[in-house]
């Protein structure tokens, strides 16, 4: 059953490839004017980064909530491996707006967002910032067991500051959480002020890499109109779980709104080389 769901996911990757559209209209490797007209000012970014609030972990959410790169370690191999790949396609596309998007819930989006974070946590030259963008729920704070009195629902409604609504890990991450449950979600995220309130995120934090924790694909309309303003997307579905033709109407779905950058096939049973990888990436 993996194996076959492997090859189809190849198959109809490989089948796509030259037919996926651009964001925004820009070509493969260009770099988006946003990032031109974002001269980094390093005293103020510095500051930025330093009035943001510490994140603190609970030890018993990390092994409650599988935080496993929250150090280095075996168990954290997959998503350093996932976090190199996504960085060397990033860097050779000129992308920085990366979206995690699933076809249903319960593929483990918030998970792996948050492990990324503390995986990205232990490059020190660079700096990253992880948003919950599924206005609907708290599932990267419910992750991360934080929780925050305003949310990004408010920062894009420009009623709080980033600061009141993120927390930081060492320094170099910041993840912006949701409070409660956002109404009209599909409208803030479609909005221009939306577009105008990431402008200036992205101008006054300077991050090398941001990644957008999105609502499921087929679950509502909240991620469609948002897509268009990333660079890409990571395809996330779980091994034996999500069926095929899910798989290959997300990829579709994704390919006429944005870069499909890969899949990620998560709580993989199988495993391959020296360690056991939770995570599979294509």
């Amino acid at each position: 059953m993996t194996d076959r769901l492997q090859q189809a996911i190849r198959k109809a990757r490989s089948e796509r490839l030259g037919r996926q559209m651009v964001s925004a209209g820009e070509a493969p490797g260009t770099v988006p004017e946003r990032v031109k007209n974002a001269a980094p000012v390093p005293g103020k970014v510095q500051a930025a980064w330093s009035a943001l609030p510490p994140l603190t972990v609970d030890p018993k959410a990390v092994v409650r909530n599988r935080l496993v790169a929250q150090s280095s370690g075996e168990t954290a191999i997959p998503f350093d491996m996932l976090r190199t790949k996504v960085l060397q396609q990033a860097k050779k596309n000129n992308w920085r707006r990366i979206a995690l998007v699933s076809p249903r819930s319960g593929c483990g989006k918030s998970t792996i967002a948050a492990n990324l974070g503390f995986s990205f946590s232990r490059m020190n030259e660079m700096r990253t910032i992880v948003m919950d963008f599924d206005l609907r729920r708290m599932g990267l704070g419910r992750v991360l067991g934080q929780k925050r009195e305003k949310g990004m629902p408010d920062v894009l409604r420009r009623e709080v500051s980033f600061a009141e609504a993120a927390v930081c890990l060492n320094g170099n991450v910041a993840f912006g959480l949701n409070a409660r449950s956002g109404q009209n979600p599909s409208e803030i995220l479609q909005s221009q002020q939306t577009a105008q309130v990431l402008d200036e995120i992205e101008a006054t934090y300077q991050p090398n890499v941001m990644i957008f924790d999105m609502p499921p694909l087929m679950a509502n309309d909240d991620s469609h109109g948002f897509l268009r303003s990333v660079d890409c997307a990571l395809l996330i579905v779980v091994a034996e779980q999500t069926p095929m033709d899910q798989i290959d109407v997300a990829e579709r779905t994704l390919a006429e709104l944005t870069n499909v950058m890969g899949i990620v096939l998560n709580r993989c049973r199988y495993t391959t080389g020296a360690h056991g990888y939770e995570n599979e990436y294509y």
